[in-house]
């Protein structure tokens, strides 16, 4: 994955995970460095402590330096470890007692201990020197007392200290990035919020967030609100603009409708009443387009701002069915529903309309001299609203299908439709927490059969 499209939360914990490998780095040369001073102060101190017990002995004796080398002053050497200890006393020019070939420390002040890191042989060796005036036959005599020990203890001390730092530094650096995982999911927790919230909404519900937000997050917060108040302003422009063009078109349909159904009959060639023909079946199919394009408008509209009363699914399944008598009969249709009061919450309006784009569909599929058969069921807690025909069905597309936007059956081409009355009731249904089911009849009838299924209240 690219840097460009990593996630936030993984680039911030990488970012973390860099610091923290930095500092344990740095902390681990750090304590490295201060390994290797702690030992080589420790080596220096014990070095001059045994050069200073060393010259406390040198003596003047007949007229000549004399001294006893003290075993306390090479036994505190080997406490620390058991590197090899090279020693030499200078009495003038010539050497006293110790090692002739023992490289000579740098001059310095009588009585003051000094420190120098040479090679001696193929070992590194750190030497303290001391130097006295030690009155001896016709003047001073400088005497330099000269200890020297190999490093090998004190490097292996440090070592150590350095492989116990580099594991401390590792372990620092896992819990860091563990940390950064946890502080970077906590840091992002508020946007990851936002977006759940967001998310959560259905696809036309564009009132503004109003959440508590940290400071970082206000001017994103602000900037989502504006947006969204665009969108809802410009869905409303389009809202309008179609049911005031389904208005105004309805009118002028009606108008050319009764003019051509008046030539039809004034007409006898059969050529001209087929063209008038034709032009009536434009109409209709305009028109009803255009009523189910208000509807949609309609749906659209109010699932925004959802009205929650308290209704009775029966009662208006009749009223709609009254409604819709008038059509039926025209075609012969009997309407038959069988229900009982169930009680629902939702919009009258949007339940009603989803009930009557559904029974429109059955009256208008449906056989003259037919029953469109509707009923009322309750069962585990959701009210089933069943609308039965004996038209052509289904067809043998997904039935999922056929909820899409003007999408229609194969079978069902040659009768007016819009292909909206479906997806105008699924919509409805949806933003009630219900949904549609269709289906096809099973009791040897043929037809389709739709059910409108709600939450009880």
């Amino acid at each position: 994955m690219t840097g460009e499209t990593r996630s936030i939360s993984k680039r911030l914990t990488l970012l973390l995970a860099g610091v923290a490998a930095l500092l344990s780095v740095l902390s681990w040369g750090m304590v490295t460095a201060l390994a290797r001073e702690a030992t080589q102060r420790t080596q220096d101190n014990v070095l001059a402590a045994s050069v200073t017990t060393i010259a406390e002995t040198l003596r003047s004796e007949q007229g000549e330096v004399r001294l006893e080398l003290p075993y306390a002053a090479f036994a505190m050497l080997g406490a620390i470890s058991e590197d090899r200890v090279f020693y030499r006393v200078t009495a003038g020019d010539g050497t006293l007692t110790g090692y002739d070939d023992l490289p000579q420390p740098t001059a310095g002040r009588h009585g003051q201990v000094r420190f120098d890191t040479e090679s001696y042989g193929a070992a590194s060796i750190r030497m303290a020197s001391i130097s006295r005036l030690i009155l001896a036959g016709e003047g001073p005599v400088p005497v330099t007392v000269t200890v020297g020990q190999t490093r090998d203890g004190a490097g292996a001390i440090a070592a150590e200290l350095s492989r116990l730092a580099a594991v401390l530094s590792v372990a620092f650096f896992l819990v860091a990035v563990a940390l950064s995982a946890f502080v970077a999911q906590t840091s992002l927790r508020p946007l990851n919020e936002i977006a759940a919230a967001v998310s959560r909404r259905g696809p036309s519900d564009l009132r503004p967030l109003r959440r508590a937000a940290p400071t970082d997050l206000a001017p994103l917060l602000t900037a989502l609100n504006r947006l969204m108040e665009r969108l809802q302003q410009s869905i409303r422009r389009s809202e309008d603009f179609i049911a005031e063009a389904a208005h105004r078109i309805r009118t002028p349909l009606a108008v050319v409708r009764t003019q051509a159904e008046i030539a039809l009959r004034t007409v006898s060639g059969e050529p001209e009443k087929d063209r008038l023909r034709g032009i009536i079946r434009a109409v209709d199919e305009s028109s009803r387009s255009a009523g189910q394009l208000l509807d949609h408008a309609t749906v659209a509209y109010r699932t925004e701002d959802l009205v929650r009363d308290k209704l009775d699914l029966a009662e208006l399944a009749s009223q709609t069915v009254a409604g819709m008598e008038p059509t039926a009969a025209m075609r012969d249709i009997h309407l038959h529903i069988e229900a009982k009061p169930t009680r629902v919450s939702g919009d009258a309006v949007l339940i009603e309309t989803a009930i009557r784009n559904v029974l429109d569909n059955a009256i208008k599929y449906s056989p003259e001299d037919t029953t469109v058969r509707l009923s009322i069921t309750q069962a585990e807690g959701e009210a089933r609203l069943t609308i039965n025909d004996q038209g052509p069905g289904l067809g043998d597309e997904p039935v999922a299908s056929l909820t899409e936007r003007f999408r229609r059956g194969k079978n069902t081409e040659s009768i007016v439709g819009s292909g909206l009355g479906l997806t105008i009731a699924a919509d409805v249904l949806g933003a009630h927490g219900g949904r549609l089911d269709l289906a096809t009849n099973t009791n040897g009838s043929g037809g389709a059969c739709v059910s409108l299924i709600l939450p009880l209240a």
